[in-house]
C-alpha cells in the first residue's frame, strides 16, 4: 500500500532532495571533479594528458607507483593468510571460545593503523622486543619492520578483519548439504574445502580483500608515520604541501588513487560475474562443525593464539608505550608511568575539545543526511532517488587525501560570510571533509532503521489527519532513533581516527583534533608516550562508541520484536 500523496511529487521532499544533492553535489562531486580537471588541464586551460606523460617519465613516481601496488597486494596476501584460516577454523570446528576468538578478530579495526605503527616498531623492529629475543636466544633477526615490509606488516595486521567477517558470514551460509555429498564422494581436508567450501564462500573472500587492498593503497597515515615516503598517498601529500596546490603532479597522484580504488572494486564484482553461489539452505543446515580430536585441539588453539597475539599486538605496545617512563633496546620498558597521561590531559585538552567539536558536528549533519536519503529512497517516488545514495555512498571510494585536496582547489579564496576568514584556513573544512568522508556510515543505519518501520504505522497517522511532517516528526524519527543513534556513533568514532583528510586540512595547531595531534608527537621520540597515551584514548573512545552502537541497535530491534508479534498474531 502507497502512502497518500505518492500520485505526485509533494514540495517537502522535493525540496529535502535538492538540499540533500546541493550539499553532496558542493563537497564532494565538485571538490572530486575539481582534481580530475586539474589533472586533465595545462596552464593555459587547454585539455592536456602530459601531466600524465610526466607523472610515468619520473623516476620517483614510478617507484611510488608500484610501491603502492606492491603494498596493497601483498597486505592483502598476508591479510588472506591470517583471516582464512581463523574463519574456516572457527566456523568450521566445533571448540569453546570461537565466538570470543572472533571478535578478537575484529579488534584491530578499532585502532588505526598508523596510532600502532610506532609501537610495532618497539615490539618487531630491528631493536624491538621481538628481534632483541631472537638474537639472544638464536643469534638471528627477522626484518620485520624494514621498509616496505613494516607497511605491509602493519596494514595486514589491522586490515585483515575485513576478510575475516566478510569470510565467516559467507561459510556460515553454505548448504551443508553440498559438503555432505562431497565428503561422500571422497573428499577429505584440504581438498574438500580447496574443491567445495572456499569455492562457495568465494564472494565473501572476495568483497574482504578487495576492501583491504583499497583501504591499504589509500592510506597515508601508516608510510608516514613509518618514514616511508615512496608511494603515491605519501607523495601526493608532500607534492601539495611543499610545492603548491598548482602543483599538477599531486592531482595526478589523486586520480591514480581513485582509479585503481575503483578498479579494485570493480574488479572483485568482475571476478564473481556469470557464476552461481547460491545454496538452497542456509541458518541451521550450514557447514557441520566437526569435534576437533586431542591432538588436532591444541594445534588449532596453538595457532589462534599465536595469531591473536600477533593481531594483538599493536595494542599492546601502545599501552605499554603510554605507561613506558623508558622503552629503548629492550624486550619491555624499564619503568611504568602515567606521567604520559598527565602530559596529555594538561597539553593536548584542545585536541580533545577540537575531536568531540568536529566529529560531533560532522556526525549530526551526517544523520540529518542519511536519515533525509533514507526516507526520499523508501518512502517516496521521487525519479532518480537511488542516485542520492549512489553518490552518497560514493565517498567510501574517494581517499581522504583526494577528497582534502579537491576541497582546498575548491574552496580557495571563498571567506565565510561575515568573518572575513578564509574557510580553507578554518576548521569548519575539517568537520565538512569528516561529515562526508562518514556519510556512508551513518546511511546504511538509517536506511536499516527506516526499512524496519511498517508503512502502515504513517499510514495510520496520515489518515487521522497528520500532516507528512508531523507523521515524520511524531511517528518515523523516534521509530528511528535507535538507528539514528547508532549512525551518530559509528560516524562519530570513526571520523576521532581519520588522519588523510586532517593532515592535509589543519592548518594550525591550536585547530588539531586528537588524530593530528598523535600524528605530531609521533615524529619526535621525545613525544611517542604522551602519542601513545594520546593513542590509547581515541582507541578506548572508538570502543565505547562501537559497544553503545552495538547496545543501540539491540535495543531498537527488541523493543520492535514484540509490536512484530502482535502484527504477526
Amino acid at each position: 500500500m502507497n502512502l497518500p500523496g505518492h500520485s505526485r511529487l509533494p514540495a517537502g521532499p522535493v525540496l529535502a532532495a535538492l538540499l540533500v544533492l546541493g550539499f553532496l553535489a558542493l563537497f564532494l562531486a565538485v571538490p572530486v571533479g575539481t582534481v580530475f580537471y586539474s589533472a586533465f588541464v595545462n596552464a593555459d586551460g587547454g585539455f592536456t594528458i602530459g601531466h600524465f606523460g610526466a607523472f610515468f617519465n619520473q623516476p620517483l613516481m614510478l617507484e611510488a607507483f608500484f610501491n603502492s601496488l606492491y603494498v596493497a597486494g601483498w597486505s592483502a596476501l598476508l591479510a588472506s593468510l591470517i583471516a582464512v584460516p581463523l574463519a574456516y577454523f572457527t566456523v568450521r570446528f566445533d571448540f569453546r571460545g570461537a565466538l570470543i576468538i572472533q571478535t578478537l578478530g575484529v579488534l584491530p579495526l578499532i585502532m588505526p593503523p598508523f596510532v600502532g605503527a610506532v609501537a610495532m616498531q618497539l615490539i618487531f623492529g630491528r631493536s624491538g622486543s621481538v628481534n632483541l629475543l631472537l638474537n639472544d636466544w638464536f643469534g638471528f633477526t627477522i626484518p620485520f619492520m624494514e621498509g616496505l615490509n613494516g607497511v605491509i606488516f602493519v596494514e595486514a595486521l589491522h586490515y585483515f578483519p575485513f576478510i575475516l567477517m566478510n569470510l565467516v558470514v559467507a561459510l556460515r551460509n553454505i548448504d551443508g548439504a553440498m559438503e555432505e555429498a562431497a565428503f561422500n564422494l571422497g573428499a577429505r581436508g584440504f581438498r574438500l574445502f580447496r574443491r567445495v567450501i572456499f569455492p562457495l564462500a568465494l564472494p565473501g573472500y572476495v568483497a574482504g580483500t578487495s576492501l583491504v587492498f583499497v583501504k591499504v593503497f589509500d592510506d597515508l597515515g601508516t608510510p608516514l608515520v613509518l618514514g616511508t615516503t615512496n608511494m603515491l598517498a605519501p607523495q601526493a601529500y608532500l607534492r601539495i604541501t611543499q610545492v603548491g596546490l598548482e602543483d599538477p603532479l599531486g592531482y595526478v597522484i589523486s586520480v591514480i588513487m581513485i582509479a585503481f580504488s575503483i578498479l579494485a572494486l570493480w574488479l572483485s564484482a568482475r571476478v564473481l560475474k556469470g557464476r552461481d553461489y547460491s545454496t538452497l539452505q542456509k541458518g541451521g543446515n550450514s557447514i557441520q562443525k566437526r569435534k576437533l580430536r586431542p591432538a588436532e585441539s591444541v594445534l588449532a588453539y596453538g595457532w589462534i593464539i599465536l595469531v591473536l597475539l600477533l593481531v594483538l599486538s599493536p595494542h599492546m605496545g601502545v599501552l605499554l608505550l603510554s605507561l613506558a617512563s623508558v622503552w629503548s633496546f629492550a624486550p619491555l620498558p624499564d619503568g611504568y608511568t602515567l606521567a604520559h597521561y598527565s602530559a596529555v590531559f594538561s597539553e593536548s585538552q584542545g585536541m580533545i575539545a577540537n575531536t568531540l567539536l568536529y566529529c560531533g558536528l560532522a556526525a549530526g549533519v551526517d544523520v540529518i543526511l542519511g536519515t533525509a536519503i533514507a526516507y526520499l529512497m523508501l518512502r517516496t517516488r521521487l525519479p532518480a532517488r537511488q542516485w542520492l545514495d549512489f553518490l552518497a555512498s560514493a565517498a567510501l571510494a574517494i581517499p581522504g587525501i583526494v577528497l582534502a585536496i579537491g576541497l582546498l582547489r575548491t574552496f580557495r579564496g571563498v571567506e565565510i560570510p561575515g568573518t572575513g576568514t578564509l574557510l580553507t584556513s578554518s576548521w569548519i573544512i575539517i568537520m565538512i571533509a569528516y561529515s562526508v568522508r562518514r556519510l556512508p556510515y551513518a546511511l546504511r543505519s538509517c536506511v536499516a532503521a527506516l526499512q524496519q518501520i511498517n508503512v502502515s504505522l504513517e499510514e495510520a497517522a496520515q489518515s487521522l489527519g497528520a500532516t507528512r511532517m508531523r507523521t515524520i516528526r511524531r511517528v518515523v524519527v523516534p521509530l528511528m532513533a535507535g538507528g539514528m543513534l547508532a549512525g551518530f556513533v559509528t560516524s562519530f568514532v570513526t571520523a576521532a581516527v581519520e588522519l588523510s583528510a586532517t593532515i592535509m586540512l589543519v592548518t594550525k595547531d591550536s585547530q588539531a583534533p586528537m588524530s593530528y595531534g598523535i600524528y605530531l608527537y609521533m615524529q619526535s621520540a621525545a613525544g611517542r608516550g604522551p602519542g601513545a597515551a594520546l593513542g590509547v584514548l581515541a582507541v578506548a573512545a572508538v570502543a565505547i562508541g562501537t559497544y553503545v552502537s552495538h547496545l543501540l541497535v539491540e535495543r531498537a530491534q527488541s523493543r520492535q520484536r514484540p509490536a512484530r508479534h502482535d502484527e504477526t498474531a
